[in-house]
């Protein structure tokens, strides 16, 4: 019985093998953001600029918003009280690994 349930599986898990192989060597996977690969490196990105930010201990830079769209290209929006703030949550975003490009739509608010 035993022997039977073993052989069963691998021959399952032979049958299955090339599709397996193949949808992890697709190069369309990078390119579409639908794609739970593609996803996940997206939101690896977004959570390491997070993190750095995070690092900085500047109020104003915990109100500037993340969001990385397909191949590492990341997006801050959000406030910050000073341009000097804006640049460095930029400087940041761009050192960081994975970055292939930042574009910045942070607003200058002093704060009231």
């Amino acid at each position: 019985m035993k022997t039977k349930l073993a052989t069963t599986c691998f021959v399952i898990g032979t049958l299955l093998t090339p599709f397996v192989v193949h949808a992890a060597d697709d190069p369309a996977t990078d390119t579409d953001r639908t794609h739970p690969k593609t996803f996940v490196k997206d939101s690896v990105i977004t959570t390491k600029v997070k993190a750095k930010l995070a690092e900085e201990k500047m109020t104003s830079l915990a109100h500037i918003r993340v969001d990385t769209h397909g191949k590492g290209a990341v997006i801050l929006s959000g406030k910050a009280r000073t341009q000097e703030e804006a640049d460095k949550a930029v400087s940041i975003a761009r050192e960081t690994e994975g970055v292939t490009s930042v574009k910045s739509k942070i607003k200058i608010k002093k704060d009231d």
